[in-house]
């Protein structure tokens, strides 16, 4: 009797043994942009490694960097004369990353509704507010602690009626 109850008890604690699972590795960051090679410049580098923490626009005290600041993209979105015939309304949302070269590369583009629900704006819009985006060529290095970073930016474009009415931040 006792040789069974061994066994039963050997058996349960081996039968209970889990094979080890990998450890899933996560971003450094929530929204971290990976490579992908069928939309990203292939030319487009990075000056900390992948892995490492990104830094966001407002992660130190100069906020948003760009040569004649936000007025400067306003004005030349205004001369670019982009806008839909579709007269939709929500919001265009490009990000992407500002090396510590100032080159931007790794867009990424988010349409939503004026209820903040994911959906499909105006393809054609968001292409030329993406070429837009892409055009522009004042962004500033960020440095922290003496050392050029890499960082997120971000574009929000509000559109009313097929225009563009805001640019946020």
């Amino acid at each position: 009797m006792g040789k069974i109850f061994y066994i039963l008890i050997l058996a349960s604690s081996l039968a209970s043994c889990q094979s080890e699972k990998p450890v899933r590795k996560y971003p450094a960051q929530v929204g971290d942009i990976k490579f992908d090679e069928k939309i990203d410049d292939a030319n487009f580098k990075r000056c900390i490694p992948e892995d490492q923490y990104r830094y966001q626009y407002y992660n130190d005290s100069n906020g948003f960097q760009y040569r004649g600041e936000k007025i400067a993209i306003i004005e030349k979105l205004a001369k670019s004369d982009i806008y839909s015939d579709k007269k939709t309304n929500g919001y265009i949302t490009v990000r992407f990353l500002v090396n510590c070269e100032a080159k931007t590369g790794l867009f990424r583009v988010k349409q939503i509704n004026n209820d903040y629900q994911e959906t499909v704006l105006d393809n054609e819009l968001k292409n030329k507010l993406l070429t837009f985006t892409k055009s522009l060529d004042g962004w500033i290095p960020k440095e922290i602690k003496g050392k050029k970073i890499d960082y997120y930016q971000y574009l929000t474009y509000k559109i009313v009626d097929g225009k563009v009415s805001e640019i946020l931040p």
